[in-house]
This record gives structure tokens, C-alpha cells and sequence, in this order.
């Protein structure tokens, strides 16, 4: 090792793996994920780029790391209650976290070598589905299903162009509306005018699609 690698390795005393871990989140939270580096990381933390070797060998098994610290966030489906309850109650949770990490919406289900949290999460989903009477075959369709909607709503939410119920109506009232002259567009028209006039919150569908979901399920426990 040349002394300028040493003065590096020496400069990130005081570093721990969850300590440069936590820090690649904030990162990724509030700058996303493409331009985190290791240098960046190293930079952020006051250390040398060389001493973030000494935890995490490279930039997936940080990857790895971060998406761990997701899933640790997620509610797991509670036991001693009832499949739809647990499972919404996890799903509802998944779409909060994913709110605050939205970096993360697309590493989910991709990494190969999961962590103990990512692991729990999955193992925990399983049981309560196969507890409450799925065959293997049909929680694995719910599972599928139900991420389908909480990634795929994350992921919508995350490019809306607003963030609250009220911003929506701002927006509603001011830029979508006018664009929207009843002669031309009279059912786009109608249905953004009622919408506004009712205080409609989007945030309300991903709940609708949720319970939908859930409801459709149910009949096919006892599916072979």
C-alpha cells in the first residue's frame, strides 16, 4: 500500500459499516442514486475513498447494504391478525418507505445476494400468505400482485408533479383545467371538475387498488 493510500485508510477512523451505509442513503435520498460514488461517499463522510474498502468490498455489496436498510423500514405483515389486515398494513408501510426513498423503488426486487433484512421481509410475506391458506403457486401470484401495485404506485407517485392533496387542487384549478375547454374535451373537463370540486386526493387510489386487490384474493385461498 503507497503512503497515500495509508494516509486514506487512515483518515476514515472512526468508520463503521452501518455508519458509511446510513450516510449512502442520505446521499441517495437527497441526491439519488446514479451519482453516488464511492469518492462521493467518501468525501460526505470526511474520509479517504480507499478506507470505504475496509466495508463494503465495492459499490453492489453497498447496494445491497442500502436496500437492506429499506426493507428493515418496512412494517412486516403483523401476526395474530388476519391476512388481508397484515398484508395491507405491510403494504401500506412498503408505500411509506418507499416515499422516502424513492432511489429505491427500481433495486427492490434486484438484488442477488439480499441481506438478512431484505430476507426477513420476504419470509414474513410468504408465511402469512401460505398461513392463511395460499398454495405455494397462488402466494406467489398474491405476492407478485400486491408489489406489482405498491412499486408501480411508488413509482407514479414519485414523478407526480405535486406532493398534497391541496397542491393538487392549486394545480387542478389553475394548469389543468384551462387546458381542458369543455367543447373539446368535455369528459376530461367533467371529470376534472368534479374531482375538484369533491377535494379528491390521489393519494386515495393506491388504498382503492390495495383493497381491490385483497378482496379479489380472498376467494382463491382454497385454490389448488
Amino acid at each position: 500500500m503507497s503512503t497515500k493510500e495509508q494516509r486514506q485508510v487512515a483518515s476514515g477512523a472512526g468508520l463503521s459499516k452501518q455508519r458509511v451505509v446510513v450516510e449512502a442513503v442520505r446521499l441517495a435520498d437527497s441526491e439519488g442514486v446514479d451519482g453516488l460514488s464511492m469518492r462521493r461517499l467518501a468525501g460526505a463522510l470526511g474520509a479517504g475513498a480507499m478506507s470505504l474498502y475496509h466495508y463494503v468490498a465495492s459499490k453492489d455489496e453497498l447496494l445491497d447494504a442500502m436496500i437492506d436498510i429499506v426493507f428493515e423500514e418496512i412494517e412486516l405483515p403483523p401476526e395474530q391478525t388476519d391476512w388481508q389486515s397484515a398484508m395491507r398494513r405491510r403494504a401500506v408501510s412498503a408505500r411509506e418507505v418507499l416515499a422516502r426513498h424513492p432511489w429505491a423503488i427500481g433495486l427492490m426486487e434486484s438484488r442477488t445476494s439480499p441481506g438478512p433484512a431484505n430476507l426477513r421481509h420476504h419470509e414474513a410475506v410468504t408465511a402469512c400468505l401460505r398461513g392463511a391458506g395460499f398454495p405455494v403457486l397462488m402466494a406467489t401470484h398474491a405476492n407478485w400482485l400486491i408489489d406489482s401495485l405498491v412499486y408501480g404506485y411508488a413509482l407514479q407517485e414519485a414523478s407526480l408533479p405535486f406532493d398534497t392533496a391541496d397542491e393538487f387542487a392549486d394545480m387542478g384549478e389553475d394548469v389543468y383545467l384551462p387546458q381542458l375547454p369543455p367543447g373539446e374535451f368535455p369528459y376530461l373537463n367533467e371529470s376534472a371538475a368534479a374531482l375538484l370540486a369533491a377535494g379528491y386526493d390521489p393519494a386515495e387510489e393506491f388504498i382503492f387498488g390495495l383493497d381491490l386487490i385483497l378482496s379479489a384474493l380472498e376467494p382463491l385461498r382454497a385454490s389448488t
